[in-house]
């Protein structure tokens, strides 16, 4: 009965550790900060496409949601969220993606007049498995430039030099909302922190990493007996007391000889 009661607390633990991890993965990838409230959606939205852009957006909601390069980006309280489901899985990004600049941010007036900027916008509603499916090929192939210039009649594309100039223009009115503000100092805030904390970790790694190149390099130093081969020949002085033999012309005394010989076994040992 015992070993019953355990394994049934055992498989209880393991069903639920993971489901805990999952969601201190969500805790952190969202670095503590409140998630936006989610938007309860009968069917897949179906999308449309903004003119000069690629970004799609889910015009039959109240919310801002953006679909661009595989994900769904949502912005809330002056900060950015992504996920890639558009209903779920909103995780928090810690800056304004790139393409939002690009977004006029009077789109939701010209869906519903079908004008873009005085020009008649035939836009065209797709549904979400399509674009699952093909929102890559269409941005490679440039397919809304050759589909009737998305759709605006009489459409002429902007210089590139106002295409600047406007999205200068709506970064600095984004950046002047109240709850930008507030979370830009937040952010700021937040990364002075680690550049604190990295050098510490840095110095505790530097050693670990340095110790095998450093070894590496004192090798050849410790390498002694490759120096004292090569000072044997130099530091010989029984040669030349062979040398001076001869000169003394003195062949019965061995003896000399013989010390010599036990000089060297000295050196080298």
């Amino acid at each position: 009965m015992k070993k019953l009661v355990f394994g049934t607390i055992l498989l209880a633990l393991i069903s639920v550790f993971p489901i805990k991890a999952m969601a201190g993965v969500d805790i952190n990838i969202g670095i503590s900060l409140p998630l936006p409230p989610l938007i309860v959606f009968p069917a897949p939205p179906v999308v449309v496409v903004i003119p000069d852009t690629y970004v799609y957006v889910v015009p039959d909601v109240e919310v801002d949601i953006f679909f661009y390069g595989g994900w769904w980006w949502r912005p809330w309280e002056g900060r950015w969220y992504r996920s890639r489901y558009y209903d779920r899985g909103w995780g928090y990004y810690d800056r304004v993606p790139r393409f939002y600049y690009d977004v006029d941010p009077d789109w939701r007036g010209y869906y519903r007049d079908r004008h873009w900027h005085g020009h008649q916008w035939n836009h065209i509603q797709i549904p979400h498995h399509q674009l699952q499916q093909n929102w890559k090929s269409w941005q490679n192939t440039r397919r809304w430039e050759r589909w009737g210039t998305w759709g605006v009649e009489s459409y002429q594309p902007r210089p590139q030099i106002q295409k600047q100039e406007l999205r200068q223009q709506r970064q600095q009115q984004y950046q002047q909302r109240p709850e930008v503000k507030q979370h830009e100092q937040w952010r700021q805030q937040q990364k002075r922190q680690p550049q604190v904390q990295k050098p510490q970790g840095q110095q505790q790694r530097q050693p670990q990493v340095q110790q095998p190149q450093g070894q590496q390099q004192r090798q050849p130093q410790v390498q002694q007996p490759q120096g004292q081969q090569q000072r044997q020949p130099q530091g010989q002085q029984p040669q030349g007391q062979q040398q001076r033999q001869p000169q003394g012309q003195q062949p019965q005394r061995s003896q000399p000889q013989g010390k010599p010989e036990g000089g060297e076994e000295k050196h080298n040992r």
